[in-house]
């Protein structure tokens, strides 16, 4: 969308520059600017397949060394990092977490209808701030924000519930026990 918009402008641009015929300019020198201006806006956020793999591997484990990511598809180690830091430098990639063993934990989702004249985005900030809250998604269908709770006993997981329908805005809740997850 973004290269068919610059395109456009630069097509028209390129109209004006033939009709105003600007003094000292060449048209294969506007048109060289043009092509120059359109291959870097379009390179943006732009990933391949080597790209893809990349990515992959390090949603596997983020702590993948570059050189067995670089093994692996053939290109070497400061490929494969200047290709990571692109990937983050554009906002492919957000940020590497660590996912934590939640052992004996019990979860449970909790899907929630808020009230109109409450925005969802506030619920759902204040919803980040509820103890034992571990996620919370804004979503479209029938609620409006799925929040997972964790906590150590059932009793746990019931205070966090109740503080989250204690939260302004929050007109009604379900909730579900987590029997068991698959990743």
């Amino acid at each position: 969308m973004m290269s068919e918009m610059l395109i456009i402008k630069h097509f028209s641009e390129f109209q004006q520059y033939e009709l105003g015929n600007q003094a000292g300019a060449s048209q294969s020198k506007v048109l060289s600017h043009y092509n120059e201006e359109l291959t870097e806006s379009s390179a943006m956020r732009v990933t391949d397949e080597v790209d893809k793999v990349v990515i992959t591997r390090l949603k596997e484990n983020a702590r993948v060394p570059y050189t067995k990511i670089a093994e692996e598809i053939g290109l070497s180690e400061a490929a494969v990092r200047k290709r990571v830091e692109r990937l983050v430098e554009e906002g492919v990639i957000k940020k590497f977490t660590v996912e934590v063993d939640a052992g004996d934990k019990l979860k449970a989702m909790i899907l929630i209808s808020v009230q109109p004249p409450r925005p969802n985005p506030i619920v759902a900030q204040e919803m980040k701030n509820v103890e034992g809250v571990e996620l919370v998604l804004e979503v479209a269908g029938e609620v409006d924000i799925v929040a997972v709770v964790s906590g150590n006993s059932m009793q746990e997981v019931n205070k966090y519930i109740d503080e989250v329908r204690r939260i302004e805005g929050v007109s009604k809740t379900n909730s579900m026990i987590v029997l068991r997850s698959w990743v």
